[in-house]
């Protein structure tokens, strides 16, 4: 790391130990630990290998301050949420016109990996379910799939500062059990949604949904989308402007598979989760919140990770339509204006 990157990290470190907020963390951290509700993923033999026990809480702000608590170096294969930053991509490649023509923006109520595609225009539904993901995959650019790759990696590089690998374990598992995909993408092929490099682009999705994060990237890759697209600590853009509410709006709506609504309402804060265990949340121009946890609902959704959104939501008036004084204010909690004692 260079020398601007250390102090930025141990700026972020002091500022993490003095401030009431992340004593707030910690407390959200011993209060849902010891939840046990929920199931890793198995449907994949490596996802099954994660810890019950692990829970990682990270925030980072849209001024670069940084809190984490718990499991939050711990790696795991990003999976799902990797579908709103390559949707991002995408729009960059193409533009927000042709990339709507290949992918709606509609809600499903369907499962991720259900098989479906909209009766008139015969596009997947949107970009967060597994059939708008292979299309979006699709468009991104290259002369070949290692340079698509590359490229996939460099743009996660800008939104968290460093660099992923890819877990090749999971990647081949997905590659091998992959049927229901490929079988959505040669529909999606028969209809003109996808180009005639089937192959290459499952790759690509399978090794998007595969590389390795872990909460503070979780949170570094929201409070960039947070940041209008700025990745705050480094100051490097990772999105163009233009696109930010492209993304955050269909994390929004579909962000959280077919439990997106109950998350709208209670939560109000766009956010993708996936079955790895991470969930990545925006306040926009606030913070963003990564949270990882592998205990899994019926839906797919971290059980520890919709807890802690929602009491940060609601303590700190995150939600996006909430007009009522929040409980606390953040930016003197983040600050340490606020009295330790005030709980």
């Amino acid at each position: 790391m260079s020398d601007i990157g250390d102090l930025q990290s141990l700026t972020s470190s002091i500022t993490a130990v003095t401030s009431p907020f992340r004593r707030y963390l910690s407390e959200l951290h011993e209060k849902y630990k010891v939840i046990n509700d929920g199931a890793v993923a198995d449907y994949i033999p490596e996802l099954a290998l994660a810890k019950p026990e692990w829970f990682g809480i990270c925030v980072g702000t849209s001024e670069g301050q940084v809190f984490e608590v718990g499991d939050c170096d711990q790696l795991f294969t990003i999976q799902s949420i990797s579908k709103a930053f390559v949707f991002g991509l995408a729009l960059e490649d193409h533009g927000r016109e042709y990339v709507n023509s290949k992918v709606s923006v509609e809600p499903t109520g369907e499962a991720f990996n259900s098989i479906v595609l909209d009766e008139v225009t015969n596009r997947p539904y949107n970009p967060m379910v597994n059939a708008g993901a292979i299309a979006t995959a699709d468009l991104i650019k290259g002369d070949n799939g290692t340079q698509r790759l590359k490229r996939m990696l460099e743009m996660f590089k800008r939104y968290t500062g460093r660099e992923h690998d890819i877990n090749v374990p999971v990647f081949l598992s997905e590659k091998a059990t992959g049927y229901r995909n490929r079988a959505m993408a040669y529909l999606m092929l028969n209809f003109g949604m996808v180009s005639e490099k089937i192959d290459e682009t499952l790759d690509l999705y399978f090794q998007q949904c595969s590389v390795l994060v872990n909460a503070r990237d979780l949170a570094m890759l929201s409070a960039t989308l947070a940041n209008g697209g700025v990745n705050p600590v480094t100051q490097e853009r990772a999105l163009d402007e233009r696109y930010v509410q492209d993304v955050i709006s269909v994390m929004l709506t579909c962000g959280m598979y077919d439990g997106s609504g109950a998350w709208a309402y209670r939560v109000g804060m766009p956010a993708k989760s996936g079955v790895g265990g991470g969930i990545t949340a925006i306040a926009p121009g606030k913070l963003g919140i990564g949270t990882f946890s592998p205990l899994l609902d019926a839906k797919g959704n971290s059980v520890r990770g919709i807890k802690v959104c929602e009491d940060l939501s609601r303590d700190f008036g995150l939600h996006l339509f909430n007009v009522a004084t929040p409980e606390h204010n953040l930016q003197q909690w983040i600050d340490g204006d606020a009295s330790l004692d005030d709980w």
